[in-house]
């Protein structure tokens, strides 16, 4: 009777594991397959949703501006892409929606841009312009392209070049945001 009982267990076990490894196939093709990639990234949710989850971490001063640089290229900070301008933009809109001053970079004469690369600002760099524009941070960030996703990681940088809020959040890879890392 023990041996039956102990054969009926291995038999119940084998057809659990066997559903479970027929049904796991159907989940990987769902999260990163065909049907992941059908519906497109919502990136204006994605960067406001950043912008709200910084402006959490700290109070910031609505009477004294913010700058926003572009978001970079982790491995060569002094490039960016249509990706990282368009991320930068719409982290600033948040943040004027939000009820923040913010400094059109573009507008101002102390900044060299660089064509096709935006606003260039390096955490290192945070402090010095943050004074010569008199604002009370600066919004750095970067981004790392992977197979799967664009990995984004996002600092606000006050005196003294104090991270005083940072966040990282993934960008799924789909068509538009290859597209928008293609373009220049």
């Amino acid at each position: 009777m023990t041996q039956r009982i102990g054969i009926q267990r291995r038999v119940l076990l084998a057809a659990a594991l066997t559903a479970s490894a027929l049904a796991l196939p159907g989940c990987a093709r769902y999260y990163y397959g065909a049907a992941a990639s059908s519906d497109p990234v919502d990136l204006m949710a994605s960067n406001h949703g950043a912008a709200d989850a910084l402006l959490l971490q700290v109070p910031l001063d609505p009477d004294t501006p913010v700058l926003v640089g572009t978001v970079v290229q982790l491995d060569r900070l002094d490039e960016s892409s249509r990706l990282g301008r368009l991320v930068a933009e719409q982290l600033a809109g948040r943040l004027v929606q939000r009820g923040l001053r913010v400094t059109e970079l573009r507008m101002r004469e102390t900044l060299a841009m660089r064509p096709g690369q935006g606003e260039l600002l390096l955490s290192r760099h945070a402090q010095e312009v943050a004074r010569a524009q008199a604002a009370q941070a600066v919004l750095v960030g970067t981004y790392a392209v992977a197979p799967q996703a664009v990995y984004v990681s996002l600092k606000l940088v006050g005196a003294g070049n104090a991270v005083l809020a940072a966040h990282d959040y993934a960008l799924p890879m789909d068509a538009n945001v290859r597209g928008l890392l293609a373009g220049r």
